[in-house]
């Protein structure tokens, strides 16, 4: 199983435009064509750092909206 994990890591994609993929991914609009170019391509080491991170930056900017409509609201 570590063979085919380092294989699979061994993908084109940089972490950037997996990054790309995994936005499109949280808006949902991502083409079929597209969408399996980068399942395809995408690195998985990349992919899990990606949607960690996106994930975190997430949940903090709705952290901070929230905190401000409450701010608005007192």
């Amino acid at each position: 199983m570590t063979d085919d994990i380092r294989e699979l890591s061994k993908r084109k994609l940089s972490f950037f435009q997996t990054l790309k993929a995994i936005l499109w991914g949280f808006f949902g609009v991502r083409k079929g064509k597209g969408y399996q170019e980068d399942i395809s391509r995408l690195n998985p080491v990349h992919l899990i750092i990606a949607g960690i991170l996106a994930t975190l930056i997430f949940v903090g900017i709705l952290v901070l909206l929230a905190k401000w409509a409450i701010g608005l609201a007192v």
